[in-house]
């Protein structure tokens, strides 16, 4: 089994070594590249303003986070959902370097950068030269992304999902067919059946008329010596 989060975070700005703060996170689990349905998302009072601009981006304001968890508080539950799982980010190194600054303030350690999967890089390895934004992942993928009029945390993680099992191959893990058995074996969601060969003989009357049709063609093919040793092996 392996388990991934897709994460996302919304900031005050574009830079916490000046003071900008994470203002909402939302993360979903996959397993198997499938969203399983658990999922964490949080809003936070960033303590201190939201500048207009970024307002504008994600749509929330100062008044609107005032009374929201900080994320001291929070924190033990975000490291608890998140584990030791990878964690899938469209421009990962911009999410891990908020995320890193705001465990730091509460006395933790950074995210090990070993856990980092960049959507954006690997879309960027697969579509050089191409728009490689979410919204321009989506519409390449044809994942439905009208609902997102404004960069909404949770919205985007589950956009991202899709678009990830896309970058990844977008074929459905669990449903392929075993050929190193002798016995063929068909495995479907994990669940494996053994198939029991069952060859087809001609009864003795279906040979005969076989043969018989046969005869009535102009040299065929098949009563020559190759194929009539075959057939009588």
């Amino acid at each position: 089994m392996m388990r991934q989060l897709v994460l996302d975070t919304e900031t005050t700005g574009l830079d916490p070594a000046t003071g900008d703060r994470v203002i909402e996170i939302a993360a979903i689990e996959l397993v198997n590249l499938i969203p399983t349905g658990q999922t964490y998302h949080v809003l936070l009072d960033p303590e201190r303003d939201v500048p207009e601009e970024s307002t504008r981006i994600h749509g929330f304001t100062a008044e609107m986070l005032r009374g929201k968890p900080k994320f001291a508080e929070v924190a033990g539950e975000f490291l608890g959902f998140i584990a030791g799982d990878p964690i899938v980010a469209h421009n990962a190194p911009f999410d891990f370097g908020f995320l890193d600054a705001e465990l730091r303030r509460v006395g933790q350690a950074p995210l090990d950068r070993a856990r980092m999967v960049d959507s954006l890089a690997l879309a960027k390895k697969r579509f050089p030269g191409m728009p490689n934004s979410l919204d321009a992942l989506c519409r390449r993928f044809g994942v439905d992304n009208s609902m997102r009029t404004s960069h909404n945390a949770l919205l985007d993680v589950k956009l991202l999902a899709q678009v990830y099992l896309e970058l990844m191959g977008g074929k459905q893990p669990g449903l392929h067919l075993a050929t190193a058995s002798r016995t063929p074996v068909v495995q479907v969601a994990g669940l494996a059946r053994e198939r029991t060969p069952r060859p087809i003989v001609p009864s003795a009357a279906e040979q005969e008329a076989h043969l018989a049709f046969l005869k009535r063609l102009k040299e065929p093919l098949w009563l020559t010596p190759p194929f009539v040793e075959a057939t009588q092996q």
